[in-house]
Order: structure tokens, then C-alpha cells, then sequence
């Protein structure tokens, strides 16, 4: 139950995060979308290393 509930609050902050303040939500999602392509490279150069 309480994880329910905590889901339905995110989904609620998100609505109104992006509702109210959708220059500073795409700033995040940016943020967030460039972190996980620096993880994603920083992961293929350790395999091109591992491999070489």
C-alpha cells in the first residue's frame, strides 16, 4: 500500500513540476538524459579497454 501511494506522489509531483515549471523540467530531463549517455560511454570505453 504505501508504495502505491508514493507512486501515484511522484507521478502527481511530476504533472505539476512540468504543469508549473516546464523550462526548469527540461532542464532536468536534459541533465538526467545527458548523465546517463556519459554512463553509457563511460561504460563502452571500460569494455574497449577490457577487450584491447
Amino acid at each position: 500500500m504505501p508504495k502505491k501511494i508514493l507512486t501515484w506522489g511522484l507521478i502527481a509531483f511530476l504533472v505539476f513540476f512540468i504543469a508549473y515549471r516546464p523550462a526548469s523540467a527540461a532542464t532536468v530531463f536534459k541533465q538526467l538524459g545527458n548523465s546517463l549517455v556519459d554512463v553509457a560511454n563511460g561504460i563502452g570505453a571500460f569494455f574497449s579497454n577490457l577487450v584491447a
